[in-house]
């Protein structure tokens, strides 16, 4: 079940940084509202999931998720550039969550 929290503390951690980008500065107020308790929702998740799985595992993944998340939001949504650095660096950033899951005893 933790590993269940933390993704979507993960997933959520994209929404909430999709809505700050939409909130231009905290200046929108639904965006902003939707920002604050997106994030609040995602930390609650994420601090459920670190009762039984290790900091450094649970905290990885949660900005792993969060991070590709974003990259893939910003290239789909935003229109972004894509490069191969980015590419890379994404596909490392995923390679060392997996990782970690696997190292993980949970």
């Amino acid at each position: 079940m933790a590993w269940v929290l933390l993704i979507v503390a993960g997933l959520l951690e994209v929404v909430w940084a999709y809505s700050m980008k939409q909130s231009e500065g905290f200046t929108r107020f639904v965006p902003s509202v939707i920002t604050i308790l997106v994030m609040i929702a995602s930390f609650l998740l994420l601090s459920l999931a670190m009762k039984s799985l290790p900091l450094g595992t649970a905290y990885m993944v949660w900005t792993g998720i969060g991070a590709v998340g974003a990259f893939l939001v910003g290239l789909f949504l935003l229109g972004e550039p894509l490069n191969w650095l980015r590419i890379a660096a994404a596909i490392m950033i995923t390679a060392g969550v997996v990782a970690m899951k696997i190292s993980s005893d949970h």
